[in-house]
């Protein structure tokens, strides 16, 4: 059995990936780092790869052959995790808008306090955000009240990237369901099929500060997505039962 496992999925972060690895494994509690690399042409496996040297048991690479997507790109590291027997895993991303020191916060948020899920969120003490404009500060926040009005989901910060699961959520999540969406919308399913199967969240208050180094991966069609897609789920909803996994 291991315990802490981080899984960030790359597509051209080399301006990146050396640095949020460091503050990683820095940390005083212990993570260990799953990178989900699709293909980056700008050499990001090979500094990984470089990197595991240097911290062999505790860094690992999965290469992909093309962008196939963030969904999916955690989706294949969460089997990936299961299949080790992870107890705690983490969404976050590589640009440091989520801080990596934040991530003892999820840790104890689930293994201290009970919860199956832990949430860091921009929105449950005010806007926390750093370095974006006022337009996509409003679009960001406005989107959480869409979807907590379709769904129901007692979340202030519905889209948010920087999570920690729970074997057990896990579990369910991979074992019962099928994960139908791959862009901005994944992160809202997760937390809404969470919340369907009865598990605890609690969201845990951070800073979230725009990247500096590389470029944004967000477009129009991920927008799109989550915009029907929370309506997807709602009605979807309607129509299935849902049971927890049990060993």
């Amino acid at each position: 059995m291991k315990e802490n496992l981080v899984i960030t999925p790359t597509y051209n972060e080399i301006e990146n990936i050396e640095l949020i690895i460091r503050a990683v494994m820095n940390l005083d509690t212990p993570f260990d780092m799953l990178i989900v690399d699709d293909g980056s042409p700008d050499g990001t496996g090979a500094k990984v790869k470089e990197l595991m040297q240097e911290f062999d048991g505790r860094l690992f690479l999965e290469e992909r052959t093309e962008k196939n997507g963030l969904g999916t790109a955690y989706i294949h590291g969460f089997k990936w995790a299961m299949e080790r027997d992870y107890q705690y895993v983490y969404e976050m991303d590589a640009d440091f808008s989520h801080n990596p020191n934040d991530l003892p916060k999820l840790y104890k948020a689930c293994k201290e306090e009970g919860n199956d899920m832990a949430v860091g969120s921009r929105y449950k003490s005010g806007v926390n955000v750093v370095n974006w404009p006022m337009g996509r500060v409003l679009m960001s926040y406005f989107a959480s009240k869409y979807v907590q009005f379709i769904t129901g989901l007692p979340i202030n910060d519905t889209t948010a990237g920087f999570k920690c699961y729970t074997n057990r959520v896990l579990k369910t999540l991979l074992n019962n369901d099928k994960i139908h969406f791959v862009g901005y919308a994944f992160q809202i399913e997760m937390k809404f099929k969470t919340w369907k199967y009865g598990y605890k969240i609690q969201e845990v208050p951070i800073i979230f500060t725009d990247r500096t180094r590389g470029e944004s991966k967000m477009s129009t069609k991920i927008f799109k997505e989550a915009f029907f897609g929370v309506i997807f789920l709602k009605i979807r909803s309607y129509f299935r039962k849902f049971h927890r996994y049990e060993n």
